[in-house]
């Protein structure tokens, strides 16, 4: 515990999302140890009173909580199960928190593992983007024990507004997989209403402005909406990323002997998108796959 009497936090990965939301847990008076795999978020946050971790290994040692905040299911089992790992530091009785997203198979090994070795262990993917992570309005969906969640509520209240415990280990993910496909198939839509304005010959940004007034009103129609209308796709949510949860999804779906055709289309979108050269613009940017006349004579 620090001198404040709050918990140390062991925060690894500071990403679009990951940075912004370390950042808010110095704000509000927590200690952070802190690890990314480049080093520049490292130097920014350790002159805002963050402390550089050399390892995941080193960032546990001295954590008595441990968030990370990584792209894919490879990267939390290398950061948590590997050398110089998370496990490898892990103090008895410390927890561990998973805010990536990733397979919720992968999510309930690791929760095992981290047990196994005396720690507790939460899967806590989010939701909001780089907006709600930087505004602290995420919407935080957790798996685990509720003695646990509990105990960590506070620190999930500093990065987020809409936070519920969805069941044991691996349904923070199993709900988190819910939101992409949501997400990515109204995304979507969205586009596909835009251009069929604009290929109609209707000025879309009128068509978005009356549809927000009605039962099609979204927070992506507003948000990626307006995204679309400017052309402006500096990620937010990167569209590689989407494209890694869609498959997520499908997978799940699959395994859980379930059908998805919209989410595999948005899938399908999403990595036509990633193929032309568009995985690092924001997911938004599916917009682009979807050229109309009027577009193309600009």
């Amino acid at each position: 515990m620090a001198a404040n009497g709050k918990p140390v936090i062991g925060f690894i990965g500071l990403g679009i999302m990951g940075k912004p939301m370390a950042r808010n847990l110095i704000k509000a008076g927590y200690s952070l140890v802190v690890h990314n795999r480049s080093r520049g978020p490292v130097d920014e946050l350790e002159k805002e009173g963050a402390q550089a971790g050399s390892s995941p290994k080193d960032v546990a040692q001295r954590s008595d909580v441990v968030i990370t905040m990584l792209p894919d299911s490879p990267d939390v089992e290398a950061v948590v199960l590997g050398k110089d790992g998370v496990l490898e530091g892990l103090r008895p009785t410390a927890t561990f928190v998973d805010m990536s997203t990733i397979k919720p198979a992968v999510a309930r090994r690791v929760a095992e593992a981290v047990v196994k070795k005396g720690g507790k262990a939460l899967d806590a993917p989010v939701s909001g983007g780089e907006k709600g992570a930087t505004d602290a309005t995420l919407s935080i969906m957790v798996g685990g024990p509720q003695d646990v969640f509990d105990a960590v509520l506070p620190i999930f209240q500093t990065l987020g507004k809409n936070i519920v415990l969805v069941g044991e280990s691996g349904a923070g993910q199993i709900a988190k997989t819910a939101n992409q496909l949501v997400v990515a198939v109204t995304i979507e839509a969205v586009a596909e209403a835009l251009a069929l304005a604009e290929a109609a010959g209707v000025d879309p940004a009128k068509v978005r402005a009356v549809l927000l007034g009605g039962f099609a009103q979204s927070k992506i129609l507003d948000m990626h909406g307006q995204r679309m209308l400017d052309g402006n796709f500096v990620p937010g949510f990167k569209a590689k990323l989407h494209q890694k949860d869609m498959r997520i999804v499908t997978e799940t779906a699959q395994e859980s002997g379930l059908d998805v055709p919209a989410g595999q289309l948005a899938l399908d979108r999403l990595t036509k998108l990633v193929e032309s050269g568009g995985g690092e613009k924001d997911h938004s940017a599916l917009r682009t796959l979807l050229k109309t006349k009027s577009a193309a004579t600009r």
